[in-house]
């Protein structure tokens, strides 16, 4: 029997249940696995093949009874912004101990942050963490420590990175709620910092597949990986093609500095100024070393922005 037969009789324990975490968990029902989804309240639409389970992963008690007989752990909990440093570093306390007292491989998922300001170089696994931000250096503190329990032994980690989400189900993003919605209606479309440098979007389709390989390929385990992204566009080039798709042009407003926006409100862009450096430098990431270690290739980003179109087309009609 091989490995990955030997994985699919398994349960693969999926913790965090937003866009990234569903995905995800479809894409491992997709491949033959037994799925748990976890998050606070174990509630949402059902998703075939998927046990939902109630959870809060910031606790021991909570983590150690999520990742109950599962042989694999995907870390894809996320909270309010403006909780990030306080509420990150409990969740990886529980979530670490949880997988080092039950064996599970853990796979997480993870951010561009550590690195901070690139000056617009290209992002590689090898690229320095110089990071600045309060946000950023919380980030490079957990990977620091994820890296270091899987060297000494105390687990089996693996890290990997996504460029800011686009893709259906995707609502939070710099290429979400505030851009698609406005496109197809004929409202004000956000553009953050300047639009016209190169920046990457991660398929979430292509965040569960990195993932879910990485949870099957345990020979990627002890290090960071970027998860397969489509070649660095500029953001006016994305609008280019939503308006290619849409029939109309986009009312696009540029915010140039951190200002609240649409659904980003006063308190999460206070947060967010920090970080609004991802919006004046080029954001390029290269991916190349997934593709070429695992055979996976990211999705065209027309493909990714056709099927957003058609999805909050379809939210948009109550469908």
């Amino acid at each position: 029997m091989s490995a990955v037969t030997r994985e699919r009789k398994a349960l693969h324990t999926v913790l965090g249940a937003g866009p990234a975490g569903t995905a995800l968990a479809r894409e491992l029902v997709r491949r033959g696995h037994a799925v748990r989804l976890v998050d606070r309240n174990g509630e949402g639409p059902a998703l075939d093949g998927v046990e939902r389970y109630g959870a809060d992963v910031a606790t021991a008690e909570g983590a150690r009874a999520a990742v109950a007989g599962a042989a694999v752990v995907y870390h894809c909990v996320n909270v309010g912004y403006h909780l990030q440093v306080e509420v990150m570093p409990r969740v990886q306390e529980a979530v670490l101990g949880a997988v080092e007292a039950s064996g599970a491989r853990l796979v997480v998922l993870d951010t561009l942050y550590p690195y901070g300001e690139t000056g617009g170089a290209v992002m590689t696994e090898d690229s320095p963490w110089n990071a600045t931000s309060r946000k950023g250096r919380m980030r490079a503190e957990l990977d620091e420590r994820y890296l270091a329990a899987h060297r000494e032994g105390r687990a089996r980690v693996v890290l990997g990175r996504s460029a800011d989400f686009v893709g259906p189900g995707v609502l939070n993003s710099s290429l979400g709620g505030a851009v698609f919605p406005p496109a197809l209606t004929g409202g004000e479309v956000l553009g953050i910092g300047d639009i016209d440098l190169p920046h990457s979007y991660t398929a979430v389709q292509d965040v569960a597949v990195g993932l879910a390989t990485l949870g099957e390929r345990p020979e990627g385990d002890g290090r960071v990986w970027h998860l397969p992204t489509a070649p660095a566009v500029s953001t006016r080039v994305v609008h280019a093609m939503i308006e290619r798709l849409t029939g109309r042009p986009l009312n696009v407003v540029v915010v140039a500095e951190p200002r609240p926006f649409g659904p980003f409100d006063e308190r999460f862009m206070a947060e967010y100024a920090e970080m609004f450096y991802q919006h004046t430098e080029p954001q390029i990431v290269d991916s190349s070393a997934f593709e070429r270690a695992f055979g996976v290739v990211p999705t065209p980003l027309e493909e990714t922005v056709a099927a957003t179109v058609s999805w909050y087309g379809e939210l948009l009609a109550g469908r």
